[in-house]
């Protein structure tokens, strides 16, 4: 247990090029600014988590079976190049039944305990990290939920919803790495294209897999928790 505890620690956090931003690997101004970005949203979605509990409190289960959802899949880290690594987020199943701001306290509190308990992360980071994985993300899987809808084809919207929630989030964190690390040639440009090249080799593939995922569990909650579905429609 204590070697396991060790590797966690210390293992588990040596990437600097990781979907989760590790630990003081932002220069202090950008890691106060995503604080000062993502904070508004984490409000915002506590008033919309409260409305939800409050009008249909027997949907606390579900709540809790969407931040389940996206522990498990942004914990399975996964080797990309160059000493990286990639995960699934795992947003887009929330995001699409609870909305966006639902998932933006979710998805932030799913990131605060991957930080204290598995070094996957930071608290400094915490911001760039939230605003990335669960702000962007879920808004991404909102909108295209909604507007693929409007085929009448679920199961693709449910797809492409989760399929490209997972990859905005690795766009936004090249475009946090390459703000706050520009190369000294070719600027922002270079440096995103960098950070996002290393990403993109595992990160694809992951946000295929993750939207065949998401399908799945929709299909088994479209048996299993149907009640709980006609409850989120009628609201």
């Amino acid at each position: 247990m204590a070697c396991l505890s060790f590797y966690l620690v210390i293992g588990g956090s040596t990437p600097a090029y990781a979907m989760h931003i590790m630990e003081g690997f932002l220069p202090p101004k950008w890691a106060i600014f995503w604080w000062v970005v993502a904070l508004p949203f984490f409000a915002l979605g506590l008033r919309s988590l409260t409305r939800i509990t409050r009008t249909n409190p027997e949907l606390k289960l579900l709540l809790a079976l969407s931040g389940a959802f996206t522990f498990v899949l942004s914990a399975l880290k996964m080797p990309s190049v160059t000493g990286s690594c990639s995960h699934p987020t795992g947003t887009g199943l929330g995001a699409i039944l609870f909305g966006p701001l639902a998932m933006s306290v979710l998805g932030t509190l799913v990131l605060v305990f991957q930080a204290l308990l598995l070094a996957h992360g930071g608290l400094t980071t915490l911001g760039a990290n939230a605003f990335s994985m669960a702000i962007v993300g879920p808004f991404t899987a909102f909108w295209i939920y909604r507007l693929v809808m409007r085929t009448n084809r679920q199961r693709l919207a449910i797809f492409l919803a989760s399929a490209l929630a997972d990859l905005i989030t690795y766009v936004v964190t090249s475009v946090q790495l390459a703000l706050a690390f520009p190369s000294a040639t070719g600027g922002f440009m270079a440096s995103f294209i960098k950070f996002a090249g290393i990403f993109a080799i595992t990160q694809v593939p992951l946000a295929i897999s993750e939207g065949f995922l998401t399908v799945l569990v929709w299909n088994w909650l479209s048996n299993y928790g149907r009640q709980e579905l006609e409850m989120l429609n009628r609201g």
